[in-house]
């Protein structure tokens, strides 16, 4: 046997057989009187073919089913799959034939990486699965006719009567992708426009056709699988039949009173469900990816970071590759930091199944391993179709938290111990001074908060003058720290500013008792009207009344933002009439900005570390990429030298001089190389490696700055149809220099100032689109809201804005001021038979929403149709009304 032989023994039998006996596999030698083995299932030790022995056959019931090549773990097995093709084409004694193959799965593993090849369509495409198909699996999957299904699919309308036109192009997307035998795909819709009902349908629609049948659906919150679940339940598959009376339903387990008002009874999955998968069943299973990690990795693998428990009635079960034939992960952008994106992509690569991703934000981690968009119905488009509603944008600057706080000599403040949260007075003796970014994280000043809610209190109460309700504000905190809370503040100093009481201003984080039901109160009742949250409230929960969200949070991640500002897209349920919410950036507007710039896919990439110190150093000892690690380990020390207590010094004292850890990082380089291994003695040491993680910290004082003066303003701001924010004076400045540098060269606005006789509607179309056409894209309801808020002139006509931004002093007017102004021009001294004046009140009230008219208008607006079009109007006028319209148009142009 030569090296390389037995390098690939030692694979087989250390590496390979195990895993092959725990997908239920009996390994056994190759006997020529059982060729396909005695007794099933069995894995045949180089099995005989015409082209040489494979490694294993895989058989089932005296059938051939699979042929596997194993290689050395040194070698990478994908491209053996061609070996284990060659293998399946000499298998002569078989009843299958795929167009030459004669076994229809294919694997090849080193025993580390396994990838796979069902041979029995030429547009198949191998892949890596995470373990070994059981013999159950290949019995299921022999069984099923993926070409009938997919006819069947095809053959299947899709004309739910409430699916809207982009909701029936995204499941003409999902299906076009899995009829060219795609896997991994990933659906892209804004936030609010219904990607769980989409699912839904086309869940359904999968599941009819037998394309899927059991059909996993993850979210990453107990609110979202709630939510979930009541999108299934709620289903109407056919006509008077919900999905759940069709097919069955699972979850994991509720509280009862999460569910409280709920119209749906969910049932808890049972786990033989997923251990022991049957062919028959057919079912959908709601879960969060922390549920099912731990069912998969156990509890230790769980990442933490929620603001929900992690299951605690969670086990560790044996699930197959094979349990789902379908995966869907609602937003799946999730993933701040590496660890995270580990678990995440761990989770999901277990299970040998098509994966859609559903996203609002689709970020490099996600697009990287659902590999393609194959369809994308962004926030913008939603907003011109009329799905979801804009808004409008106000900048809160606050001196405090774009500048900081100084705190002189002699400053009275108070000081938080954050492991008990005991305050007491204390006088500084020497002044210190905190940046912005310290604000909330190491000091706090209560009058920059409560200035800031008192300006938010100034647009609520406007707002509730002009719609005759106040707002439903959701404002997001820095955090909900024990003793030191944010949130908690906000809470506390927002129901002075309001003055309507405790259960007028409610907290929902992870901290409070039954976030869900307080989540479902502040979405169907009138209170709480303020809410204040941290990270609960920012993705997936749907709040359709919300019109004022307040970012007090310094947010850093654009999935984030996009997410927090998607909380308000939604039309109201309540409320009919929302047409637009607000967004405050308490931060001068440097949040917008910033994000402005920032479309498309992100980026961002999620944060380290995702490895320990001790991992760290072991790489360094095995000589693994050294210089980077090493760069890596003096970082992490000095972040510990920067954090340790006094008590830590004296405990590192034991292992380095003086227990000086940031001058020990400071030589660790040098050390290395003067005396490798004596300085990885210590590194290595597991008393020191403890140390690094659990060392005693400093604790940081946590100061509340009480004489802090706060100055605090506000701009509303004009969003451009481009999403840009503008001050209004800035985008009426824009307009004006617009004006100025065209009107030679656009004909509507020569004619609104030299030659308003020649005014039209057609020159009026014209003219808007030139102003769309512009850089800044000037929309009418732009202008008119700049307008409003620089000259205190709501609702100004086209005409006004034009002439005012070439001479400034052309007065403002609105559309109804300006047709009343023109028709007295026009009938002044002038008499007209009733008849007439009936036809004069029509063409008024037409000229206040179109500011012109012509003989068209007569033959084609109802108004004017119904009462007998152009021929009996210019009788009506004795053939005169020509004229007339001549005149009335100049007179509006005027």
């Amino acid at each position: 046997m030569t090296q390389t032989e037995q390098s690939e023994w030692r694979t087989r039998k250390r590496l390979i057989d195990p895993k092959l006996q725990a997908a239920g596999w009996r390994v056994v030698k190759y006997d020529p009187a059982h060729p396909f083995g005695k007794g099933s299932p069995v894995a045949i030790e180089e099995f005989p073919t015409d082209n040489g022995p494979a490694d294993y056959a895989l058989c089932v019931d005296g059938q051939l089913l699979g042929v596997v090549e194993a290689k050395k773990v040194t070698l990478g097995p994908q491209n053996a799959l061609t070996q284990a093709e060659r293998y399946a084409r000499g298998v002569t004694a078989s009843p299958f034939n795929f167009d030459g193959f004669r076994v229809p799965f294919l694997y090849a593993t080193n025993g580390e990486v396994l990838w796979h090849h069902d041979v029995r369509h030429p547009q198949s495409r191998s892949r890596r699965i995470a373990h070994f198909h059981t013999p159950d699996a290949m019995r299921e999957q022999l069984d099923r006719d993926g070409d009938a299904a997919g006819d069947r699919l095809a053959r299947t309308p899709n004309d739910h009567p409430k699916l809207r036109p982009y909701q029936t192009a995204a499941n003409a997307a999902i299906e076009r992708a899995l009829a060219d035998r795609k896997r991994h795909m990933l659906m892209a819709m804004a936030t609010g426009t219904g990607k769980t009902f989409t699912l839904v349908n086309e869940i359904y629609r999968l599941m009819k056709a037998g394309v899927a049948r059991r059909v996993l659906f993850l979210v990453d919150r107990r609110a979202l699988a709630a939510q979930a679940v009541r999108e299934f339940a709620s289903f109407e598959a056919e006509s008077g039949r919900k999905f759940t009376d069709i097919y069955e339903v699972y979850s994991q387990r509720f509280h009862r009173e999460d569910l409280e008002g709920e119209s749906f009874d969910p049932n808890v999955l049972p786990a033989s469900y997923l251990t022991a998968p049957r062919p028959g069943l057919a079912f959908v299973y709601v879960s969060t990816i922390q549920r099912m990690t731990i069912n998969l990795f156990g509890r230790a693998a769980v990442f933490g970071g929620t603001e929900e428990d992690e299951e605690p009635e969670a086990d560790r079960l044996d699930i197959p590759i094979h349990a789902f034939d379908l995966v869907i992960a609602d937003e799946c952008h999730r993933g701040y930091t590496s660890a995270e994106v580990a678990i995440w992509r761990e989770t999901l690569d277990h299970f040998d199944a098509v994966k859609i991703g559903l996203t609002a934000t689709p970020a490099f981690h996600t697009t990287s391993y659902f590999k393609e968009v194959v369809f994308r119905y962004g926030y913008e488009q939603a907003v011109r179709d009329g799905f979801l509603v804009d808004y409008d944008a106000v900048a809160i600057a606050s001196d405090v938290r774009m500048h900081g706080v100084f705190l002189g000599e002699g400053a009275q403040v108070g000081v938080v111990n954050t492991e008990t949260g005991t305050e007491q007075l204390d006088v500084l003796e020497a002044e210190r001074e905190y940046d912005a970014t310290e604000i909330e994280a190491r000091v706090t000043s209560p009058d920059s908060n409560r200035k800031v809610l008192e300006e938010i209190r100034t647009y609520a109460l406007a707002h509730e003058q002009q719609y005759g309700r106040f707002p439903k504000i959701l404002i997001f905190g820095v955090h909900d720290l024990p003793h030191i809370s944010h949130a908690d503040q906000l809470v506390d100093i927002a129901r002075d500013v309001f003055g309507q009481g405790d259960s007028f201003v409610q907290k929902i984080t992870g901290r409070v008792d039954r976030p869900l039901q307080r989540i479902r109160e502040f979405r169907n009742r009138k209170l709480p009207a303020v809410v204040v949250t941290v990270d609960m409230l920012s993705t997936g929960v749907d709040i359709p009344d919300l019109e004022f969200i307040i970012l007090l949070r310094p947010v850093k991640s654009r999935i984030l933002f996009e997410q927090i500002l998607g909380r308000g897209t939604r039309r109201g349920e309540h409320l009919p009439d929302k047409a637009k919410f607000t967004v405050f950036d308490c931060f001068a507007g440097t949040l917008l900005a910033y994000f402005r710039k920032v479309t498309g896919i992100t980026a961002e990439t999620p944060a380290p570390p995702a490895r320990t110190i001790p991992e760290i150093i072991e790489e360094i000892w095995q000589n693994r990429d050294r210089e980077y690690n090493t760069r890596c380990l003096v970082k992490r020390l000095h972040r510990i030298a920067k954090s340790m207590s006094g008590e830590a010094r004296d405990l590192f004292a034991k292992y380095i001089p003086n227990g000086d850890l940031a001058a020990y990082a400071a030589e660790l380089p040098q050390r290395l190389a003067k005396d490798f291994a004596g300085t990885m003695g210590v590194l290595r040491d597991p008393d020191f490696q403890t140390l690094l993680e659990s060392y005693p910290r400093s604790r940081q004082p946590f100061l509340v700055a009480y004489e802090t003066q706060d100055v605090v303003t506000s701009t509303p701001l004009v969003r451009g149809p481009d999403g840009t924010e503008y001050k209004p004076e800035d985008y009426l400045a824009a307009f004006a220099r617009f004006v100025q540098e065209h009107t030679t060269e656009i004909a509507a606005i020569r004619i609104l100032l030299n030659r308003p006789r020649d005014w039209s509607p057609e020159v009026l179309t014209d003219l808007r689109k030139r102003l769309l056409d512009a850089p800044r894209r000037f929309t009418v309801p732009n202008l008119q809201r700049a307008h409003e808020l620089t000259y205190q002139k709501a609702l100004v006509d086209i005409i006004s804005m034009v002439k005012h931004a070439a001479r400034q002093d052309e007065p403002l007017f609105t559309a109804e001021e300006r047709v009343q102004r023109a028709f007295m021009r026009v009938t002044a001294g002038r008499t007209f038979t009733a008849e007439q004046q009936e036809w004069l009140d029509r063409i008024r009230v037409h000229l206040v929403e179109n500011l012109s008219i012509d003989h068209d208008d007569f033959e084609h607006v109802p108004v004017f149709a119904r009462a007998g079009g152009w021929g009996k109007a210019n009788r009506t006028f004795e053939n005169r009304l020509p004229d007339l319209l001549r005149g009335i148009n100049e007179a509006i142009a005027a």
